[in-house]
């Protein structure tokens, strides 16, 4: 078993799991390179499998009540993990004022601290003395790095002559990341050199090597950070195949991601995932989401590449209606869909190896 970058960690989600808020505990309990994940903290679902409760299929990660549970639990077990990872990713990436106590108990028991929020750990004095009384890291993912270490659109993007896709959604919250590593992981299995590139805080904690934070990078980089992970990506890794993540979507009002993944990583196709089941973009009750087919033409005029394949959520879906939906969106669209989480990515995976370079 390949051994994780950062060891150990248990995963802070209280009141979000398996809710859209706890979208990074559910990346990190899905697949992560960068820890081991070894129990996550929700009441809701206390003494319950993560994978059970998120996916139908137990994947041996305990969900406890309490930090002090998971100290006891997973200390008699051998497993005490090395980090806390806050797995919240709620509407404006605010921190509950009740997540400070576990935190702060974390950091009393000398464990590292990873946060992807907005609201910065690095810049609450209190719990800084605790990490410094105790020796510990903590780090604010989502913390913009200085202007000299960003980087400033070049073209040299145009040099990249390996295939190139982009993961965008129809919403935010959707499962563009989990579509695109299930996607990376597909491609390597058929024995494609794939790499990933993360554009949010989960697909760092999940150990994208090739990485930036959109949503909190300074707008005059956002172009040249992605340009500058793509041409990374491609100058070190010579892959056959490059994914990019998306975010949000070109028409949700608060998150309208994808414009710059489209100008400046220049994809050569992309993949769209869908929710069938919303009618309203994602936390903003009353602003309907456009139709499939006005966001496909839309991606479409903007970038002029095609979108190849649909990929279905399947929230709210009972599994017997999961393939009659894609069947429906095919003769919608004239595009294969596919429910990647619940069936795979082998259809999925041969139709990109047709557009290999």
């Amino acid at each position: 078993m390949k051994k994780s970058i950062d060891g150990k960690a248990l995963v802070y989600c209280e009141g979000a799991f398996n809710t859209p808020n706890g979208k990074t505990a559910h990346g990190l309990v899905r697949f992560t390179e960068r820890y081991d994940i070894v129990g996550v903290l929700d009441a809701n679902y206390a003494s319950r499998d993560a994978g059970e409760v998120l996916d139908g299929k137990a994947n041996g990660i305990p969900i406890f009540a309490t930090i002090d549970d998971a100290i006891e639990t997973l200390g008699a077990s051998g497993n005490t993990p090395g980090s806390l990872v806050i797995g919240l990713a709620p509407d404006g990436g605010r921190l509950p004022q009740e997540a400070k106590a576990t935190i702060s108990k974390a950091l009393e028991m000398g464990w590292n601290v990873d946060s992807g929020l907005h609201d910065f750990l690095t810049n609450d004095t209190a719990l800084m003395a605790i990490a410094a009384k105790h020796n510990c890291r903590v780090r604010d993912v989502r913390k913009t790095p200085d202007r000299d270490k960003l980087h400033f659109f070049t073209g040299e993007i145009e040099k990249v002559d390996c295939l190139k896709l982009a993961i965008l959604g129809t919403d935010s919250a959707l499962g563009k990341r989990t579509t695109a590593w299930l996607l990376v992981h597909g491609l390597r299995d058929a024995g494609q050199k794939a790499e990933m590139i993360g554009t949010g805080q989960t697909a760092w904690m999940q150990g994208a090597k090739y990485s930036m934070v959109m949503d909190s990078c300074i707008n005059d980089f956002v172009s040249g950070e992605i340009e500058h992970a793509v041409v990374s990506a491609y100058k070190n890794e010579s892959p056959d195949v490059i994914v990019i993540e998306g975010q949000g979507s070109l028409m949700n009002p608060a998150y309208p991601g994808g414009f710059e993944i489209l100008a400046a990583g220049r994809p050569d196709y992309v993949i769209l995932q869908h929710a069938p089941k919303r009618l309203e973009y994602d936390g903003f009750p009353g602003y309907k989401m456009h139709s499939l087919t006005e966001q496909i033409n839309a991606i479409e005029v903007i970038s002029g590449k095609k979108v190849i394949a649909i990929t279905v959520n399947h929230e709210d879906m009972g599994e017997d209606e999961i393939l009659e939906v894609c069947k429906q969106i095919t003769l919608e669209t004239k595009l294969p869909a596919f429910d990647v989480l619940k069936y795979g990515t082998k259809e999925l995976v041969a139709l990109v190896k047709e557009r290999v370079i």
